[in-house]
Formats: C-alpha cells, sequence, structure tokens
C-alpha cells in the first residue's frame, strides 16, 4: 500500500491509500501554492533574502508590490459570467432562481475562478443539504486545501479529498477532512484525539469539478497565472523598490566633511550631543577658528558631496515592469510607474488589450464544462433525481464578452444584426443584442405582455358592451 502518512480507525486499506495519497499531493504543492497566494495578498515582504550593501533593517519594513495580484485580476475581471441558460427549456422551473440566491452561487463561482487563476486549479463541490440547509449546496475550494485524482480517459476525478481543518499541533496533518470516493463520501473528524467517521452513500460518483486554467496533456491540474518568470520579476522589483528605499533615507541628507574642526561642532552649549538629524542636515550655524592648529587648517572648512540621483532606480523599475507586464499578457499602463499614454484610438485600445481577451477567452472556454457540470447537478439534486436527464445537455454558461464594450457599440452591432432577422426584436434574445442585460430584457417582455393583456381586456369589455363590432 505504500508509505502510511495518516491511518484513521473505520478507513478500510484501499480508502486508506486513497487518502494518503491525495495527502501527499496536497502537501507537495502546498509550498508554491502558498508562495503565489502570498505574492496576489502582498504578503510577499523579502525578510529572508539579505545583502552586503542594503542595511537589515531595509528588509524588515515589509516593501511589497501588487503586481501579481492584478495579473490574476486583470484575466477574472474579463472572465465574468453573467448566467446559466437551457436552450431546451426554463431554468427556473427547475429552481434555478432558488439556487443561485441560496448559494450566492455567482459570487462563490467568481471566487472559484479566481483561484483557479492563482493557483492553476480550484474545485467545485456539489453536495445534498442538511437540515436547515438548502437542498442542494455548492462550494468553491482552492488548491490549499483541496485535490484529487484524474482520469483522463473519463475526463473527471476518480477520488478527492478535501481538508477542512489542519492539526494545531502538526500542520502537515489533518485534523478534519472529506473524502470523496465513487459514490461514497467519508467525512472523518478527530476530536479529543478520536477519529469518528460518517459515511454517506449517493448517486453522484465523485460530485467534485476541477476548474483548471491552461491544462494541457503534460499537466493536467493545468498552470498558474503567476508563472516562474512573472513571479521572479516581482520579486526583482521588490528589490529594487528596497534599494531605493534605502537610497533616499542616505542621500536625502547632505553629505559633508569638515576640516579644521574638532568634536565640540557637534555638542549643544551645555556639552550635551547635538541630535543626529541635526547633524546631518548640517544645522551647524558657526565654527571657531583654532589657533593652535597650522595656519592652513586654522580656519574650519566645510566641504560636501554631491548627491546621487534616484533615477536609476526609477530606470530599472520601469524596465522591470514593462517586462512584467509582457510576461502576463497586460498592456503597460496595467503596472508601468512612468511613460505610458493614452490609446489614440479604439483600435489601438484594443491592440493593446489583444493578448489578454485572448487568455480570457481560452479561460471561459476551458471552465466552461466543469461549471455547467456543476450546476446540472446541483439542479439534478434539488430537484430529487438520481441523474442528470439528457436535455439538460444544453444548459450553458453564459459569459459576458472578455472585450469590454460601451453600450452604443452593442447596441450599434445589435442593430445590424436584428436588421437581418427582424423577429429577433420581439425575443429576450433580441433584446440582449441592443444592449440590455438579461434581468432588462426579461422585464421588458414581461411589461410588453402585461399591457397587450390590458389592450385585449379593454377590447373585450368594450365589446360586450356592444361598443365595438366584429
Amino acid at each position: 500500500m505504500g508509505d502510511v502518512r495518516l491511518r484513521v480507525p473505520g478507513l478500510s486499506d484501499d480508502e486508506t491509500a486513497v487518502l494518503n495519497t491525495n495527502l501527499d499531493r496536497l502537501l507537495r504543492r502546498r509550498g508554491v501554492n502558498y508562495k503565489r497566494s502570498s505574492l496576489y495578498d502582498g504578503k510577499n515582504a523579502l525578510h529572508a533574502i539579505r545583502s552586503s550593501v542594503v542595511p537589515e533593517q531595509y528588509y524588515r519594513l515589509g516593501i511589497a508590490l501588487g503586481w501579481s495580484a492584478k495579473a490574476v485580476d486583470g484575466l477574472t475581471r474579463r472572465t465574468q459570467l453573467q448566467r446559466f441558460t437551457w436552450a431546451d427549456g426554463d431554468l427556473s422551473s427547475l429552481g434555478m432562481d432558488s439556487l443561485e440566491r441560496e448559494n450566492a452561487l455567482r459570487s462563490e463561482l467568481t471566487q472559484a475562478l479566481t483561484d483557479s487563476a492563482l493557483h492553476g486549479v480550484s474545485f467545485l463541490v456539489t453536495t445534498q443539504g442538511g437540515k436547515g440547509e438548502p437542498d442542494a449546496l455548492v462550494h468553491a475550494r482552492d488548491a490549499l486545501s483541496m485535490t484529487g485524482t484524474w482520469n483522463p480517459r473519463l475526463r473527471r476525478l476518480t477520488d478527492a479529498l478535501s481538508v477542512i481543518r489542519w492539526d494545531e499541533r502538526d500542520g502537515n496533518m489533518p485534523a478534519e477532512f472529506i473524502l470523496y470516493l465513487n459514490g461514497l463520501t467519508l467525512m472523518c473528524e478527530k476530536s479529543r484525539g478520536a477519529w469518528s467517521v460518517e459515511s454517506v452513500e449517493h448517486p453522484w460518483g465523485v460530485p467534485v469539478e476541477p476548474l483548471v486554467y491552461k491544462p494541457r496533456p503534460s499537466r493536467r491540474y493545468g498552470q498558474s497565472r503567476l508563472t516562474r518568470p512573472i513571479m521572479g520579476l516581482h520579486m526583482q522589483a521588490v528589490r529594487e523598490l528596497i534599494r531605493l528605499e534605502g537610497h533616499m533615507d542616505i542621500y536625502s541628507y547632505p553629505e559633508f566633511w569638515l576640516l579644521g574642526g574638532d568634536m565640540s561642532a557637534f555638542k549643544n552649549a551645555d556639552g550635551s550631543q547635538r541630535a543626529m538629524w541635526q547633524v546631518m542636515l548640517g544645522r551647524i550655524k558657526g565654527l571657531e577658528d583654532n589657533p593652535d592648529k597650522p595656519d592652513n587648517l586654522a580656519r574650519p572648512e566645510v566641504k560636501q558631496f554631491p548627491a546621487a540621483s534616484p533615477a536609476p532606480h526609477g530606470d530599472a523599475l520601469d524596465i522591470l515592469s514593462r517586462a512584467f507586464a509582457r510576461e502576463a499578457s497586460l498592456p503597460d499602463s496595467a503596472v508601468a510607474l512612468r511613460g505610458t499614454s493614452n490609446p489614440t484610438s479604439a483600435d489601438a485600445y484594443d491592440a493593446s488589450q489583444y493578448e489578454l481577451i485572448a487568455e480570457a477567452e481560452g479561460a471561459m472556454s476551458d471552465w466552461d464544462t466543469p461549471l455547467t457540470r456543476t450546476v446540472a447537478r446541483a439542479l439534478a439534486i434539488r430537484n430529487d433525481l438520481r441523474e442528470i436527464p439528457d436535455e439538460w445537455l444544453s444548459i450553458r454558461a453564459d459569459w459576458l464578452g472578455a472585450k469590454f464594450e460601451s453600450r452604443a457599440a452593442k447596441a450599434d452591432a445589435g442593430v445590424k444584426q436584428l436588421s437581418a432577422v427582424p423577429w429577433l426584436a420581439e425575443t429576450e434574445v433580441g433584446l440582449e443584442l441592443l444592449g440590455l442585460d438579461p434581468d432588462q430584457a426579461k422585464r421588458a417582455l414581461a411589461q410588453r405582455r402585461r399591457a397587450e393583456g390590458r389592450m385585449l381586456g379593454e377590447m373585450l369589455a368594450q365589446a360586450a358592451r356592444g361598443d365595438v363590432t366584429g
């Protein structure tokens, strides 16, 4: 069975093997995933790196940059999930509105997409709610607390482990976890040194969907937006900021040297030492001649070193910011500190965003299938079904366009499309083409139906009174 890191009484040998395989995988990736989370959260201050040039105290200032967060958020803000659609039916009749409201679904999915871009993979778990909970629950988990075994033939997970709580005494051991097997969920919790195991059988296989960013056959768990080149450039820029901080402290004070003076020049009238800031700023208003010294040194002389310009640090940061933008497929204006200008036209703006738009469209394509699987399973659980009906295969995720367009541009494009197919103007799809969001389109059609109903009622009332013939 191989090395056993954790054995829980009540789990079989096969279940223990699955547990430890997943736990080893989770711990192997924990270090690099935590580093990426720290970069994203701005907690990546360089405390461990030391320099023979920059004093150590500057590395304790906690200087950090937000570039990595821009690399992740710049992509995910262009992958906004608008709603789910069902071409062959009405999702509201299946309880979609309640599912979204009870699970804060769009917010939960947006968080999962952010973690997917950050770590390369995140997970969506669909389970049946318990007493006092919604009928179906959808939870997002990140790669720091969950992993699973991918089956490339089935394109699904064959098992998964979700750590709910880590042991306070041994951070590499879980104190509470859920093990997902085919048709079986095992909930294990350690309390007062003893393990309890609760098992639940269900018809949903492994109810976990991985949201993978940029998967490929050699990397089924995807690739983080924060690649090694991006992380390296980020850390270089932080080091450059630390050097700049030290430079500004040193060269913000004028540098003097004194010829023919003595220590009394640095003391107050009562003999006490002057404040260091007074000495550094040259707050010495007068120096006495010293007749005991040779004539050429009898009169003290003060000279000043010219201060070094901090401009080279700014140049280095500018180069690093542009290199970072290229690696992250961001426009220079997203992270550049200087030397940027606004696009001169809409085409120029589109050209500056082209690589990021292409990345966003590719990510939406990769995320589409696991999202629709998750929602279809949640709706089936909510409707007390034991399998997903075939007619639900047409459920799709409806994304906002990765390219930001003005309402006027959308309406203009919609008018051109509706001129070719006029009857579309009478549908919800047609109104969306004109730039209305789904809710506005529904409200507009509902108001029209109500207005037509009132008009028909008035006509029937007039006919009953004999005011209308025919």
